[in-house]
Formats: C-alpha cells, structure tokens, sequence
C-alpha cells in the first residue's frame, strides 16, 4: 500500500514490536529519563559542586533560590540534556505503540544522531579536562556514558529499520538546530556559554558555527551509513 494518503500526507507504517523489543526501549528511556531527573533535581537545588570556569563559560550562579532560573536555564543550555531528553521521548514512545508516524520516525533518528554527537564530544573534547567531582560522578556516567552506550545498542539489536528517508533527515535537523539558536541566543543574553568550543566571545562567530557544523556533519554521517547496513 502506499505510504501516503491522498492528500499527500504521510501514514502510520505499522512497525512489529516484540516484548522484548519493547522491554529494551522501556529500560532505554528509564536510563534516559533516570540522567535527566537528577539532573535537573541537583541543578535546580544547587547541589553540584562549585568549580572554577573560564571566562565566558557557563558556572558563576548566585546561592540558593536566588540562583535557581540561571542554574536550570543554563542546564537546558547542554546539548547533551537535549539529547537525553529526545532519547527518553524516544524510546518511551517505541516502547508505548508499534506505529511508525512521521514523529517517531524523526524522534528516532534524532535520538541516535544526538546521543551519539553527545558521547563523541564528550570523549574526544570534554572528558580529557574535565574534573568530575561531587554529584557530577552520578550524573555524568550516566548522561554521557551509559544512556549513549544502550540507546546505540537498542537501535543496532532492534531498531526499527528502514524509517529514513530524506524527509526524515530534513526535519530531524530541526532540533540540533533548534540547539544551537537557543544557546547562542542565550549565549549572548548572559554572557555565558556551555562549551568552550561555542564561547563566541573568545573564539569568534565564524570559528565557533564551523566547529559546531562539523560536529553535526560527523554524527549524522555514522548514522546514515549504518542504515544502509542495518
């Protein structure tokens, strides 16, 4: 049957799903959500230690409630928080229904595109000068380690397969995108920014979008090339 009605509008593609598929997606997303909710919780009440940062880089709050919307805005400012959050969506959604929609699809791809940007950055960039101290040596395992370890290993041992095409590559840009306009919007608003490698005011406007496409180019390439084998 054709995947579009009439009108033009992409259908549901029923995906078979087994208990076991469905139980993977569930401990997927408990992980993925598990990494989120703590920390926003610790983030919100203040409870990571205090560290020294380099000018213009995410950090300085003031205590106590006084501190609490700079400290969650600047954790919705992470990338690898907006990666989490789309692999819990994600996998909570696999594991909820067997349709294959447009959302899904793009859901999907996302997830994997994102978590695995989010385990390479950290690994190549983030963890050789990082010092983990205090709750971070909880949350950051999780965040960057073992959320981006089984949602890849979900996907490798049960999918789905074949929801890409290039509609969904398209629109799953948009939150990646969506990323990087709100993080340098803000940015710019406190003076402040996640990463080193997207501190315009030290590094520039031109450097910093040729760093953060590059990123993007080499996770969404892994991803497509392991879709055509899998």
């Amino acid at each position: 049957s054709s995947a579009h009605t009439p009108s033009g509008s992409p259908q549901e593609s029923p995906w078979p799903i087994s208990t076991a598929a469905r139980r993977a997606f569930a401990a997927n997303a408990a992980i993925a959500w598990l990494g989120v909710v703590l920390t926003v919780v610790l983030s919100g009440v203040g409870a990571y230690t205090f560290q020294e940062v380099e000018p213009g880089l995410h950090g300085e709050h003031p205590d106590g409630l006084a501190g609490v919307v700079s400290r969650l805005g600047d954790t919705a400012s992470y990338f690898t928080i907006w990666s989490n959050v789309v692999v819990a969506v994600s996998a909570t959604l696999a594991a909820r229904r067997s349709a294959g929609g447009l959302l899904e699809r793009v859901l999907r791809l996302d997830a994997v595109l994102m978590i695995t940007i989010t385990a390479i950055v950290y690994q190549v960039l983030l963890a050789p000068t990082a010092t983990v101290v205090g709750w971070s040596r909880l949350t950051d395992p999780i965040l960057h380690v073992v959320t981006p370890l089984v949602t890849v290993l979900v996907w490798v041992a049960v999918g789905p397969r074949g929801w890409v095409s290039a509609r969904v590559v398209s629109l799953s840009l948009f939150l990646p995108l969506a990323w990087i306009g709100w993080m340098l919007v803000r940015g710019a608003a406190v003076g402040a920014y996640p990463y080193d490698f997207a501190n315009v005011a030290t590094r520039g406007p031109g450097p910093v979008a040729g760093t953060l496409a590059l990123i993007l180019v080499f996770g969404l390439m892994p991803v497509l090339g392991c879709q055509l084998f899998f």
